[in-house]
């Protein structure tokens, strides 16, 4: 982030997420640079800039070069806008320039049109003096220039006119054909630049950079956001050293005083605990009795599952004696689906953030990282988004449980994101042998916080909820899925 400091009030662009990327808003009486692809939603962007300024009581004019104002209505009305008070000026060449009678022969279209055109914008400008303007396009402009040299004149001298007018503008612009687009960049006060991706399967993503932003500090890289009923929806980067703060170093018990036991007291605040183990080892089974403990405390909890609809969690959580629907009922407790395929990771970090900050959340479930990688493959910064992710989470006090898929059942593991080094804790479920019977297993591997116990312990899963064994200490070679039992303990100072 920029830390130049602000000498002037903002100008709120109307979209949260983008004043709070802009830190604020645009400075007023400026030109900015909205640039992007067709479909990109720099007309959406734009009106609502203007619709926001009128619903400030101030002077807003759309001067369409490539928009009939038929069409721009139509826009309108897809968002269910009223654009009463919005002035729409159409800047389209007269019928008669269709005649080929009419066509110039002594001179060169530029030469007219381009006079023409900027008289016509200049005269509805001088008329209705608004506060709030936006011209649509430049690439009309640069066209009718038939010059670059002739458009950065052009684009300099309405940077001139505009000086001391109090009016903020915004210059909407094809970034697919601007080619001398940099030469507009040297002009403006600030540009915006909208992107679009097209993944080989799944919704389109769409994400904005401030490329621009003179004397003003602002949230650099790229911020997703999506164009819904009602404008777009900026998610800004998670930054999480801007939310640090103190936190109580408190443990939580899960519930099961030998997993306690095994946590060295339990779960501490602020930090992330990982289970990982193959499907069906019980993951998901333990982050839901851990959610059930704090729910029992009086804590707020959110599950977030990417396997798994609402159905199948209330169903497995009736399975082990917990009745989840009266805490969902109650609120305690919310539970969000996530659409592997619709989900960007913005949007993914502004859901929690609700949770955590509007709805006190205090234990927050990842389920799992494998459907959180599946959802984004063709992010290339996928852990370092998860790492401020969770840095953001532990430096508001929340207990973070992160659920990881090995590939493979028994013997040797392999995990497809490994992020254990990320979390503060991490705990193993195991498949093993024994008798004839499949049975399961847990260990704590890794506590950063503090202690914890060495021994690996035998985990059931029935009706009345889970349980906890003894230490397998007449077990050898527990984690190999075959283990070799034992007359006698390992350890000669344990009896039994």
């Amino acid at each position: 982030m920029n830390d130049t400091p602000v000498s002037r009030p903002s100008v709120s662009s109307g979209i949260p997420g983008l004043d709070d990327v802009l830190v604020g808003g645009f400075t007023p009486d400026r030109l900015y640079l909205i640039e992007g692809v067709p479909g990109s939603g720099k007309t959406t962007l734009a009106m609502q800039f203007l619709l926001e300024g009128i619903k400030r009581g101030e002077k807003a004019l759309y001067v369409s070069l490539s928009e009939t104002e038929e069409e721009l209505r139509e826009v309108a009305a897809s968002h269910g806008w009223d654009l009463d008070g919005l002035h729409i000026h159409e800047l389209s060449p007269p019928q008669d320039r269709l005649d080929p009678d009419a066509q110039y022969t002594m001179f060169h279209p530029s030469e007219v049109e381009l006079g023409d055109t900027t008289k016509r914008m200049l005269e509805e400008v001088e008329r209705l003096n608004p506060q709030r303007l936006v011209f649509d396009s430049l690439a009309e402009l640069r066209l009718l220039a038939g010059s670059a040299l002739r458009y950065r004149r052009q684009v300099l001298a309405l940077k001139q006119y505009f000086a001391g007018r109090g009016c903020t503008v915004l210059l909407l612009d094809d970034s697919a054909v601007s080619e001398h687009g940099l030469h507009v960049h040297t002009l403006v006060h600030g540009a915006v630049s909208l992107d679009q991706l097209n993944p080989d399967f799944g919704a389109d993503r769409r994400r904005l950079r401030v490329t621009k932003f003179r004397g003003r500090k602002f949230r650099g890289g790229f911020h997703d956001y999506e164009i819904q009923t009602g404008g777009l929806r900026v998610f800004p980067r998670m930054v999480a050293a801007e939310f640090r703060r103190e936190v109580d170093q408190v443990r939580a018990s899960t519930g099961l005083p030998e997993l306690d036991a095994l946590l060295g007291g339990g779960l501490d605040r602020g930090t992330s605990t990982l289970l990982v183990g193959a499907a069906g080892t019980g993951k998901s089974t333990l982050a839901t009795q851990v959610v059930k403990a704090a729910v029992g405390r009086g804590e707020r909890c959110a599950m977030f599952t990417f396997d798994e609809s609402t159905q199948s969690v209330v169903t497995r959580s009736t399975g082990i004696g917990y009745d989840i629907e009266k805490d969902l009922e109650s609120g305690v407790l919310t539970i969000q689906p996530v659409d592997p395929a619709e989900l960007s990771p913005g949007e993914f970090a502004s859901l929690i953030r609700a949770a955590v900050e509007k709805e006190d959340a205090r234990v927050v479930v990842i389920d799992s990282l494998n459907g959180y990688l599946n959802a984004m493959p063709e992010e290339r910064f996928m852990i370092v988004q998860l790492h401020e992710l969770l840095a953001y989470l532990g430096q508001l006090g929340v207990i973070t449980i992160l659920v990881n898929a090995q590939a493979g059942l028994i013997g040797q593991m392999q995990t497809t994101l490994d992020v254990s080094y990320l979390a503060d804790s991490v705990v193993l479920l195991r498949y093993y042998e024994v008798r004839g019977e499949v049975r399961q297993a847990l260990s704590v591997l890794k506590k950063r916080t503090g202690q914890h116990e060495r021994t690996i312990r035998r985990l059931e899963i029935g009706a009345d909820g889970l349980q906890v064994g003894e230490p397998l200490s007449n077990l050898r070679g527990v984690l190999t899925g075959v283990p070799h039992e034992l007359g006698e303990p390992l350890d000669p100072l344990r009896k039994g």
